[in-house]
């Protein structure tokens, strides 16, 4: 079984990704943190760099997704590739980064890929409003997150909404304001009590 966790950044996906390995005994899958030989050129030149980068980070995501399709175990996924996809490739796309016959070329090797492929048994999706991701990101004091921009974040999340709100598969949303399954025992039961009923309940989906 493969279970994703989706959100944008500073919704938690890591660190439940991680208690949910833990609490049900499940193989975390996190996103490699390869270095990407594009970063430096992109950084340069965004508009040059950007499908390179992108069709790099591609190949990385799909050898992940091979390796969760060929386990027999249940494998619970920090950020799955329809993310990098729909999520921060449209963004791209839509900040003028990626012309239209880079996007096209682009999203015909992703749907050539997930035609090999099937998509997670279950989307958990952590809805954070941007104060709530905000207050996250200033939490965990990254270095390289202080120059993100509110209405980057804006976008982001309205691009998630509209995701979630097409998506075909199964899918979990956990409202994630005012929740802090980190350090609150209570917080983290809502959300397996909800995860239980959803994989494990009297009524099958």
């Amino acid at each position: 079984m493969h279970i994703g966790i989706a959100g944008n950044i500073g919704s938690g996906k890591t660190t439940l990704t991680r208690m949910l390995s833990e609490h049900y005994g499940w193989t975390p899958k996190y996103e490699a943190v390869t270095y990407n030989p594009y970063l430096e050129d992109y950084y340069k030149d965004i508009k040059r760099w950007s499908f390179n980068l992108e069709v790099y980070f591609l190949q990385q995501r799909f050898k992940d997704v091979l390796e969760i399709a060929s386990s027999d175990d249940v494998i619970i996924q920090d950020r799955t590739i329809f993310e990098g996809v729909y999520i921060f490739v449209a963004n791209n796309k839509s900040m003028g980064n990626l012309s239209d016959r880079d996007y096209e070329t682009y999203m015909d090797l992703f749907k050539l890929m997930m035609s090999l492929v099937k998509a997670p048994d279950l989307l958990i999706y952590l809805r954070s409003s941007v104060p709530h991701l905000v207050s996250q990101i200033q939490k965990r004091g990254r270095e390289y997150e202080k120059s993100i921009e509110l209405d980057y974040l804006e976008g982001l999340n309205n691009r998630y909404e509209q995701w979630i709100s097409e998506y075909p598969g199964r899918v979990l949303v956990i409202d994630a304001d005012g929740l802090d399954f980190q350090n609150r025992p209570e917080d983290f039961a809502l959300i397996t009590d909800k995860i239980d009923s959803e994989l494990f309940g009297l009524f099958p989906h």
